[in-house]
């Protein structure tokens, strides 16, 4: 029984080892790109397998399994390959029929993707096929982030088109490579879509010449922008983050220019296809000129635009015609001056600012001032009328202050209900759009009004009167009363004057004049009787009165007799002859000499003045009447001689070597110590201070005032004010200036530009000689005489002193005579007037010009001998009454005489 047991074991054992293994029932794949890995389950507890590459040459792979789950991995395949392999189950040598599969490896990623083209709402990706594999096949997976991916399907193109995108968008991708369903891990890149371009057009919120603001409404706070210019290329980039309105300035840009500009939107580095919009920037144009001016020029002064030299400038009359001026230039200040205009005319002009042939202007207007001298002024104790042009408005205002302004109706000006004998500062102006323009201004007296009850009471026992008056309402300075034949001046304080020396029981008209400067009152006039009480009634008083008169007449006519024996009377030379021609008086017996000469209403100095008259007039004065001369005299009646006139010195050929001034000798061997010369005229002002140069003058004495009761009598000569003044090559400035009640002392400094040398000069100006006649006293005029006198002796290398008033002759030899005589007086103990005067005439023509001014000269000694100023080393002057009564001067005035 057990041997028929083991032949059956051994032949199962032997049956069992012919038979073939199980194969595998499945096989599960995972696979990279290089590799794949297998897993199964082990067969009937087998631990051996094979496997053999399907179409491989290689042999077969032995694999020794372990647990009951069995992985193999084979490594260094291709990509995107399929492969084939036989699975075997190994067991005692024998191995099963074999388990076939297949499987594919993962193929590879792109390499990389680039974007052939996009806009607002697609993007087209291209990249190149793996491994130029025409069997692979690809999937692209996009997102924005946050949000889910979209599956996109692509064919076996190797470019997609994404489409139904977002503007502005980045977007995010997987492109996966796919072969036989098997996709690769897949490329992952992002990209954007092109940003959208701004709705609406940029705002211009602010511009000038050279700047704009531009400003626009963004959506997407995300993205950026630049703003490109065309005309340059310039770029101006902007990162936004601030909000959802981007406001933007642009400098540097020129005027008048028209700019093309492309605002681009930018997200990450691609912008939009470009907003395009123009702006042309402005040109300004000059808001702001200055007018200076006169009777016959313009001068229009603007300044540079914005301190830019880019801008150029025209300047136009209203007749079309231009003046160009350059922008480059180096000044921040344009002057422009028209001449040759007519006076009190409204000029407009347009001034254009321009840039690139573009032109923009504003027009402005000005007027040409005008004299008010000019103009005939009618005055009367309360109102001033005149016919006027080139004015408005007139404006008169009064020294204390108060002014009356009125509109000037058909070119006349009437002043009304003025108050008498003020003086008043009229002015007429012109309103030009928003100025009020002065034109000229012009100071007016007006008539005084006339003295009110004149009347007389008895004084000084029958042989005087005792004038009375009620003083004129209004203002005046001095009322003259005339008794018969004689002449006063009382002061405005006074109502009343004692008139000694008249004859008993006689009538004698009377008048009083009021005067304010140099207008007079109409006359007042009253009948008056001196005292007739001492008259003795009866025939016998009546004979003895006649007796006494016939006496009285026989010693008067004696007395006449003997003063025409005594009085001066010329010598047999010639008038020619100088000092010779009349003896010096005696200091101590001058005071008798005026006696004489004032008796019989002044008849000895009337005789001697007319005596006077002729002395020098037959002397040449060829210079002065040449023609190119003529309008350098102020009067034709006043030229110099040509023995004795000034010559200048002629440095070219438009110079001329001719003034109207001569040399005057003074005291003692001094043949040229005085210039006596007329008013300087508006074109002899520069020779009047090439004059003083070239003559090395160290004093000029003026005795007038440049204007005076409305007449021009001398050109302003000096400065106005401390600024320096050019006169011809001579540079003039006022370095001090003192005022006192009747004279104005100044320094000037000359500076010769060529030379540069430079000078002082004193300037002594007489500021209270009436325009016609004489000072009312002495006093001031003698002791301004000491203030020149001083300054002369304490300059002795100096030149001759410079003495004018308006003609140069009148005040001017009045001064020099008082000068000179006071000298001899101090030194000789005598005076000789008269023959100084006839000095001075063969000098210059009407020296000492009028009779009251050779009588004035004349009290002058007098009362300079009553205060000894010839007593003294140094002048002394006292307060004395006013003693020489001015009546010829008055008379003189009425007939217009004096120069």
């Amino acid at each position: 029984m057990e041997g028929v047991l083991t032949l059956v074991l051994l032949c199962a054992v032997f049956a069992l080892g012919q038979m073939k293994p199980a194969n595998v029932a499945n096989v599960k794949t995972s696979q990279t790109e290089t590799e794949l890995t297998f897993q199964w389950d082990i067969v009937d507890g087998n631990t051996n397998y094979s496997y053999k590459l399907m179409g491989d040459s290689a042999p077969i792979v032995l694999i020794n399994a372990t647990g009951q789950v069995v992985t193999y991995t084979v490594s260094s395949l291709s990509p995107g390959t399929n492969y084939s392999f036989t699975l075997y189950t190994v067991f005692n040598g024998s191995q099963s029929d074999g388990y076939n599969f297949s499987a594919v490896t993962v193929p590879s990623n792109v390499g990389s993707v680039s974007v052939f083209d996009r806009k607002e709402t697609y993007i087209i990706l291209q990249w190149e096929k793996v491994n130029n594999r025409s069997d692979y096949t690809y999937e692209l997976k996009y997102w924005i982030k946050d949000e889910p991916p979209t599956q996109s399907p692509t064919d076996s193109l190797e470019e997609h088109n994404v489409t139904s995108l977002s503007p502005g968008t980045e977007y995010f991708f997987t492109l996966y490579t796919v072969f036989d369903r098997v996709r690769s891990s897949g490329y992952n890149f992002s990209n954007v879509t092109v940003p959208s371009n701004i709705a609406n057009p940029p705002k211009v919120v602010d511009f000038n010449d050279t700047d704009v603001t531009f400003q626009w409404i963004t959506s997407n706070i995300a993205y950026n922008y630049s703003l490109e210019r065309s005309n340059t290329s310039r770029e101006y980039i902007y990162n936004i983050a601030e909000g959802i309105e981007v406001t933007r300035h642009i400098n540097g840009l020129n005027p008048a220019t028209n700019y093309n500009f492309t605002l681009y939107t930018e997200f990450f580095d691609v912008r939009s296809t470009g907003y395009k919009f123009s702006h042309t920037t402005s040109l300004s144009r000059v808001t702001g000129v200055d007018f200076t001016r006169s009777e016959t020029q313009l001068i229009i002064t603007w300044n540079k635009l914005n301190k830019n030299n880019i801008y150029n400038y025209i300047l136009s009359e209203s007749n079309g015609k231009e003046e160009s001026f350059s922008g480059s230039s180096e000044e921040n200040e344009f002057k422009h001056t028209y001449s040759s205009l007519t006076p009190g005319t409204v000029y407009s002009y347009t001034l254009y600012t321009e840039v690139n042939g573009q032109r923009n202007g504003s027009t402005f207007r000005s007027i040409t001032t005008i004299n008010c001298v000019s103009f005939k002024w009618d005055i009367t104790n309360s109102s001033i009328e005149a016919q006027v042009n080139g004015s408005t408005h007139v404006k008169a205002e009064n020294r204390t202050g108060n002014a009356i302004s009125l509109p000037i109706t058909d070119n006349r000006v009437k002043l009304q209900e003025l108050y008498p004998g003020e003086n008043y500062n009229v002015s007429l102006l012109y309103h030009l759009d928003t100025e009020e323009l002065l034109q000229c201004s012009h100071l007016l007296t007006l008539v005084p009004n006339s003295v009110g009850r004149l009347r007389c009471e008895y004084f000084s026992g029958g042989y005087g009167l005792a004038v009375i008056w009620d003083p004129p309402t209004g203002v005046f300075d001095v009322v003259q009363v005339d008794v018969g034949k004689q002449s006063f001046n009382s002061s405005s304080k006074e109502q009343k004057l004692n008139v000694k020396s008249l004859q008993v029981a006689q009538w004698y008209t009377v008048t009083a004049t009021s005067f304010s400067g140099a207008m007079r009152s109409k006359t007042a006039s009253s009948n008056c009787q001196t005292n007739p009480a001492g008259v003795i009634a009866g025939v016998l008083v009546f004979f003895l009165l006649v007796i006494i008169i016939c006496a009285a007449v026989f010693v008067w006519l004696r007395y006449r007799s003997g003063k025409r024996n005594n009085s001066p009377k010329p010598l047999v030379e010639s008038k020619g002859t100088k000092k010779n021609y009349y003896k010096p008086i005696p200091m101590d017996a001058f005071s008798e000499h005026f006696r004489n000469m004032s008796c019989d209403e002044n008849r000895g100095f009337s005789e001697e003045y007319e005596d006077l008259s002729s002395v020098g007039i037959e002397q040449s004065s060829a210079a002065a009447t040449v023609l190119e001369n003529k309008e350098k005299n102020r009067f034709s009646n006043v030229l110099p001689y040509d023995s004795s006139r000034v010559h200048l010195t002629v440095n070219d050929e438009e110079d001329s070597d001719y003034i109207n001034a001569s040399y005057i000798p003074g005291y003692g061997n001094a043949s040229k110590q005085y210039i006596a010369a007329q008013g300087p005229l508006p074109s002899t002002v520069n020779d009047f201070w090439r004059m003083v140069w070239e003559k090395r003058s160290q004093a000029i004495v003026m005795v007038t005032n440049c204007t005076e009761s409305g007449r021009v009598k001398c050109e302003q000569y000096w400065p106005l004010d401390y600024s320096p003044c050019l006169y011809g090559n001579l540079v003039v400035t006022v370095k001090s200036e003192d005022k006192a009640q009747s004279w104005t002392l100044r320094e000037l400094n000359i500076k010769n530009k060529s030379t540069s040398e430079t000078r002082t000069v004193k300037h002594f100006h007489f500021t209270a000689w009436p325009d016609h006649g004489v000072p009312y006293g002495t006093e001031e005029l003698i002791k301004f005489r000491g203030l020149v006198r001083q300054h002369i002796e304490n300059s002795y290398s100096a030149g001759p002193t410079v003495v004018h008033c308006s003609a140069g002759v009148g005040r001017t030899g009045t001064l020099i005579a008082l000068d000179v005589l006071l000298q001899q007086l101090h030194r000789e103990k005598a005076v000789g007037i008269a023959a100084f005067v006839q000095e001075m005439r063969l000098c210059r023509p009407l020296m000492v010009q009028t009779e009251s001014q050779y009588v004035f000269l004349h009290q002058c000694i007098m009362d300079s001998l009553k205060t000894k100023v010839v007593a003294q080393s140094e002048p002394l002057y006292e307060n004395t009454d006013m003693i020489y009564v001015n009546s010829i001067a008055l008379k003189q005035y009425e007939n217009g005489s004096n120069i």
